[in-house]
């Protein structure tokens, strides 16, 4: 309601436009209201509250990412967030490469699909990287074959299992990836003037560098829209015991291969007499029978042990535990 005028105001103002000191065309310009436009064709269904909650889960997808696959790549991977935005379905199937990768995940237990998009070159280092190279993209884009297929079906759904963790405080997902597709013509999972959220993901495998785009339809999310703020977000957000930090890290540690070797001593012997070698034959070492092994975690001397064995199985039995600077 507005201000209610006293009656020597309403006297004030009566004289002031009886003599010309006040325009009433002015008046009318100042209490109009700015009018703002409207684009039917896109309408903001995202606000700048839903995308920056999609930024902080996102952010912490990339976190998980960066911790769990090297795991895999035995690589140095480093993602973040650089950017969110809202457009049309169509402007973003418009913008694709071909080939793309691109995951189409079933979003459950909300109705419809998100899409993951990897960039080609990041996609050609995963392959290569799996089968033993060195990690470096191809000089020249072509298809993909069924076998490099394979692997990237297995690297993206590593990918979208992380997932869970990140969206646990907004809604329990199980995410399910329904299929990959390598030409964006075959991707039309939502009409094309539909309105989607886009989190574009910097992504760095040693020194390869590309885009992980992650697309979230406005149909897919329309159940939770009310829990994409912050306020919800810091409100069901829980922090973790010690104890509960202490397990996950653990879990990660017990997921890498770590090569481990017992040195029983060292010699040297000449070509002839290495290619020569035959069962039976005595090499002298530089240790003796009764000395301490050295055991290496990798590269890193981090024990001392004695030979023996167990069941018929060559063992050693750790003696002493070399710190660090010793």
């Amino acid at each position: 309601m507005g201000e209610v005028l006293s009656q020597s105001e309403i006297d004030n103002l009566l004289a002031a436009l009886s003599t010309g000191e006040l325009d009433v065309d002015q008046i009318t310009e100042a209490n109009e209201r700015p009018v703002k436009e409207y684009d039917f064709k896109r309408p903001a269904k995202f606000s700048k509250e839903h995308l920056r909650t999609l930024e902080i889960i996102f952010d912490h997808y990339g976190r998980l990412i960066s911790t769990n696959l090297p795991a895999y790549l035995r690589k140095n991977v480093q993602i973040s967030v650089t950017n969110s935005e809202t457009v049309t379905f169509s402007e973003f199937s418009n913008s694709l490469s071909n080939p793309v990768i691109l995951g189409i995940v079933d979003f459950q237990p909300l109705n419809g699909n998100i899409l993951i998009e990897l960039a080609s070159n990041l996609g050609y280092a995963m392959i290569d990287r799996m089968l033993g190279g060195p990690g470096l993209p191809l000089d020249k884009l072509r298809d993909f074959s069924e076998i490099e297929m394979v692997i990237l079906e297995k690297i993206m759904v590593i990918c979208m299992q992380l997932m869970r963790e990140p969206w646990k405080n907004v809604v329990e997902i199980n995410p399910v990836m329904d299929r990959i597709e390598t030409n964006a013509q075959f991707a039309q999972v939502i009409a094309p003037s539909d309105m989607i959220a886009i989190i574009t993901m910097e992504m760095k495998i040693g020194d390869v560098q590309g885009r992980m785009n992650i697309c979230l339809p406005f149909f897919t999310l329309e159940d939770i829209m009310d829990k994409l703020n912050t306020k919800y977000w810091f409100a069901s957000m829980q922090k973790d015991n010690a104890e509960k930090y202490e397990e996950h890290i653990e879990t990660l540690i017990r997921r890498i291969d770590m090569p481990i070797k017992a040195v029983l001593g060292k010699n040297q012997v000449s070509v002839n007499d290495f290619i020569n070698l035959q069962v039976g034959d005595i090499i002298r070492l530089n240790t003796d029978v009764s000395s301490e092994m050295e055991i290496y975690v990798g590269n890193l001397k981090k024990f001392m042990a004695l030979p023996g064995s167990v069941k018929d199985k060559y063992a050693v039995r750790v003696t002493s535990v070399i710190r660090e600077g010793e």
